[in-house]
């Protein structure tokens, strides 16, 4: 075995980011504002023509509400390559994020995140202005 090919090498480290560049085609940020804690759930559409990835997104949300990162450690991919998946399945109705009953701060930001989401997909062309 050569210096340069065993575990965390400079050829893993490449193949990687090279993973990720494929699995986002190429995009660095989501849509959507999400934390790692986000909790998503299935949406009301089943969108065609989706990603391995995205597939296994969709699954394992339709078994029950995950949040974020947890879908990242499962599918041993980077928090942030499924953060712009995860914004694209919303976009698509794919997945949700639902309001917890649970009151508290967790709550507040879930539900700040859903609106966000919904209103997104209302007015995909709106911009805020400051001011």
């Amino acid at each position: 075995m050569s210096p340069r090919s065993g575990p965390g090498s400079a050829t893993d480290e490449t193949d990687s980011i090279v993973r990720l560049y494929a699995v986002t085609d190429g995009r660095t940020r989501a849509r959507h504002r999400l934390s790692m804690h986000t909790v998503l759930g299935p949406g009301p559409r089943s969108p065609q023509d989706l990603s391995e990835e995205s597939v296994q997104i969709v699954v394992l949300c339709r078994e029950r509400t995950r949040p974020l990162v947890e879908l990242a450690g499962t599918l041993d991919l980077h928090v942030a390559a499924v953060t712009v998946l995860v914004s694209d399945l919303i976009d698509a109705g794919a997945l949700s994020l639902p309001v917890p009953d649970v009151p508290g701060q967790d709550r507040d930001v879930q539900t700040l995140f859903a609106l966000s989401a919904a209103l997104k997909r209302r007015f995909p062309n709106a911009t805020a202005k400051a001011g």
